[in-house]
């Protein structure tokens, strides 16, 4: 009796792991699937440098690194350099703005500040030519707090919203479903 329970109890574990770990499929008519949601049809992607028409400099590279980053940990393709890629992933940051949230009662001072990255970006197959996925005026906020004691600067809100911004972009990189 006491083994007939607990094989009951290793099956419903088992059939309880295998509802939480399956996902939707890249093709809506296959329901759940064990796969991953990124299109098996790629196998590369380059990301060259993005371009920057802000005058925040620096912020191509971080957004360039953290978008690279993101597609090795959440994707199962490999970044690759130039035109051998099966894919390009391009984009241009075209705009950095800052939003003063809140002011000190007494000096009207800015206490918490939030700083606004937009970009635009395209996915290119490079053996057709064909454009995957396009977006324009894509953007990410974070607030950062400049007032003392914290005194944080810019940068911090720049680098909370770079890290939104390559998430968001790698997950627009996934297969309709």
């Amino acid at each position: 009796m006491r083994r007939h329970k607990r094989a009951i109890g290793v099956v419903l574990a088992t059939l309880g792991v295998a509802c939480v770990i399956a996902g939707c499929a890249s093709d809506p008519h296959r329901g759940y699937v064990w796969g991953s949601t990124y299109s098996n049809t790629v196998s590369s992607v380059s990301v060259p440098v993005m371009a920057n028409e802000t005058f925040a400099v620096g912020l191509e590279l971080q957004l360039t690194e953290a978008v690279v980053k993101e597609i090795q940990r959440t994707t199962p393709w490999v970044v690759t350099n130039g035109r051998s890629a099966d894919t390009t992933l391009r984009g241009t940051i075209v705009g950095v703005e800052y939003e003063r949230l809140s002011g000190a009662p007494g000096t009207g001072l800015v206490q918490e500040q939030a700083a606004r990255v937009e970009i635009r970006f395209d996915w290119m197959d490079n053996r057709t030519g064909e454009t995957l996925v396009s977006r324009d005026r894509y953007t990410a906020t974070s607030v950062f707090v400049p007032a003392a004691p914290t005194g944080e600067r810019a940068e911090i809100g720049h680098r909370d919203a770079i890290q939104e911004l390559a998430r968001d972009m790698v997950r627009e990189l996934r297969s309709d479903w």
